[in-house]
């Protein structure tokens, strides 16, 4: 009588969907950390220059202004609501940050720069909540009367900073990294900490996972959804801030559809639109993708036409992804 060996296929699928399962949850339940992995083995191979150490210093330096806005955005998107005002918010900050220089001094320029933009955050914060608006209609609202308030009070032409202190301070580096990406990087971590282990955070999932839930539990929506657009206001204002230190000067033209950039970081990193989910290392993984896609294809060569194309995909992939991901019943961990 033969004996029937051990089935151990079962087992051994079981065992590799566990580990996938975890990997998938280590990372935040993000699509972005695969397709940044794959990105850059792709392009590793079309171009011995991809990953030098001078490469990823550009690729590095080029992932904070737009993930520095899309840092701000994913509290307010796992609370529920978007802000697409930010690009015309960071691109007011490059001119308030040249323009009052000369009365206030740099430091003086940049709280100037950074309260402004935070009035703006809650400014749109306000119309939402006591309005009962939807988000993004108000936001599109205030961001392009932003820029025509800018135009108005700036000019069209490019404003050179009168003092070469925030170039300096730009430049700076530590441990081969520039002032600007230690910047983005700690205040990735502080939002991902503050999300995580502050009653503030707790709330904000709260409120994007059932907000009328929240409120019967005595949550202050209100409160903590206008936080989370100052919030966003002051990320938009610090990306202006570090556009005039890259550049040297500010323009009602800079930042032109940072916002749209931002948004498909955010989505593309775990946000739910719908709010309720979403992490900030995904958002910083999905923003290294977009840069690293650039970054690829200019090597490679390709018309930055193709780039556009790319980044039209990749907002329809992940309002796919969204959707998908929206649909998923939730199932306790």
């Amino acid at each position: 009588m033969s004996v029937a060996e051990p089935a151990t296929h079962p087992v051994e699928s079981t065992g590799f969907r566990r580990y996938l399962g975890a990997v998938w949850k280590a990372t935040g339940r993000s699509p972005a950390w695969p397709l940044l992995t794959l990105l850059v083995v792709f392009f590793a191979f079309q171009s011995p220059f991809f990953l030098s150490p001078f490469n990823i210093s550009v690729i590095l330096g080029q992932t904070v202004l737009v993930g520095m806005l899309a840092i701000g955005l994913t509290p307010l998107a796992i609370s529920g609501n978007i802000d697409l005002s930010v690009g015309a918010i960071a691109a007011l900050g490059t001119c308030l940050t040249v323009a009052v220089q000369p009365f206030v001094g740099p430091v003086g320029a940049v709280a100037v720069t950074l309260a402004c933009s935070t009035l703006c955050g809650v400014i749109n914060g306000l119309i939402v909540e006591r309005l009962k608006l939807n988000s993004i209609i108000v936001t599109i609202a205030v961001g392009t009367a932003l820029h025509g308030a800018t135009y108005l009070l700036f000019g069209v032409t490019t404003k050179v900073a009168p003092d070469t202190s925030f170039v300096d301070f730009g430049s700076l580096k530590l441990l081969g990294l520039s002032s600007s990406v230690i910047i983005f990087l700690l205040l990735a971590i502080a939002t991902s900490l503050m999300l995580r282990f502050t009653v503030h955070g707790v709330h904000t999932y709260a409120i994007g996972g059932h907000r009328q839930a929240a409120l019967d539990a005595g949550v202050n929506v209100e409160r903590h959804v206008l936080i989370n657009f100052a919030y966003s206001g002051l990320f938009a204002g610090l990306c202006g801030v570090l556009l005039v230190a890259s550049l040297g000067a500010g323009s009602p033209t800079y930042a032109k559809d940072y916002e749209l950039w931002a948004i498909i970081a955010v989505v593309l990193g775990g946000t739910r639109l719908a709010g309720g989910a979403g992490t900030v290392a995904g958002t910083v993984a999905a923003a290294l993708s977009l840069t690293v896609l650039r970054n690829g294809m200019t090597l490679m060569k390709i018309d930055v036409r193709w780039f556009l194309i790319a980044l039209g995909l990749s907002l329809i992939v992940a309002l796919i992804l969204d959707r998908l991901r929206s649909g998923e019943p939730d199932v306790a961990e």
